[in-house]
C-alpha cells in the first residue's frame, strides 16, 4: 500500500497518458495490442482534472507521476460503432485508497475528454485506516471492523494525511474538493 520506494522510482515524463479527447484515447489505445485492451487500465483523475492511463499493472503512483490525485482506480473500455466507451470503472487502488463518493472527479474527467461512461463506480471498494493500530483496511460488506486489531473502523473515509491540493476548477455542486495523496503504510 504505497510504499515510499514506489514513489521514489517515479521519473519525470513517465507518468500516464493524459486524454484530453477522444482522439487522444484512440492514439493511446491503438498502441496497445488486443490483449492488453481487453483487460482494464490504470487510471488516475489528476488535480488538473485530467485522466491519465497507463497499462494495469503499472503503479497508480507512477500513473500520477508521484503526484496527489483527485481518484484512482482501474478502467475497462469497450469499442462500438467506432467509439470507445468506459464499461467498468472501480476506485481500486490501494496507494492512494480513494473514496468512492470520488466518483464526481472521474465523471467530470471522462466528460471533459468527451467519453462515455457509467452513472458510477462500477465496483466500488472502501478504504478505511484503523485509528487503533493506524493499519490501511479493505471493508468487506459493510463490516467496520478493523481486521488487523478489531477496533472499529470510522464511516467517513480517513485514509488521507495531507492537505487539499488547490484545483483549476470549481468544487462540485456540495462545495467540496476530493482527493487522495498516496500514503506509507
Amino acid at each position: 500500500m504505497g510504499p515510499a520506494e514506489l514513489k521514489a522510482r517515479v521519473r519525470p515524463g513517465g507518468e500516464g497518458r493524459r486524454i484530453r479527447t477522444p482522439a487522444d484515447l484512440v492514439r493511446w489505445l491503438s498502441a496497445r495490442g488486443p490483449d492488453e485492451r481487453a483487460e482494464p487500465f490504470t487510471f488516475v483523475a489528476g488535480t488538473d482534472g485530467l485522466l491519465r492511463l497507463a497499462p494495469r499493472r503499472s503503479e497508480h503512483v507512477s500513473c500520477a507521476g508521484g503526484a496527489p490525485v483527485l481518484s484512482a482506480g482501474e478502467m475497462t473500455f469497450l469499442q462500438s460503432a467506432g467509439q470507445w466507451s468506459v464499461t467498468d470503472v472501480s476506485n481500486q487502488s490501494t496507494g492512494y485508497c480513494p473514496d468512492p463518493s470520488s466518483w464526481p472527479t472521474v465523471a467530470a474527467a471522462l466528460d471533459r475528454a468527451g467519453i462515455t461512461h457509467p452513472e458510477g463506480f462500477t465496483h466500488e471498494v472502501v478504504f478505511r485506516r484503523c485509528p487503533g493500530c493506524e493499519e490501511v483496511n479493505i471493508v468487506r460488506e459493510g463490516d467496520f471492523a478493523c481486521v488487523f486489531c478489531e477496533s472499529a473502523l470510522p464511516h467517513e473515509w480517513n485514509v488521507d494525511g495531507g492537505e487539499i491540493p488547490a484545483a483549476p476548477y470549481p468544487a462540485d455542486q456540495d462545495g467540496l474538493l476530493w482527493h487522495a495523496r498516496p500514503h506509507e503504510s
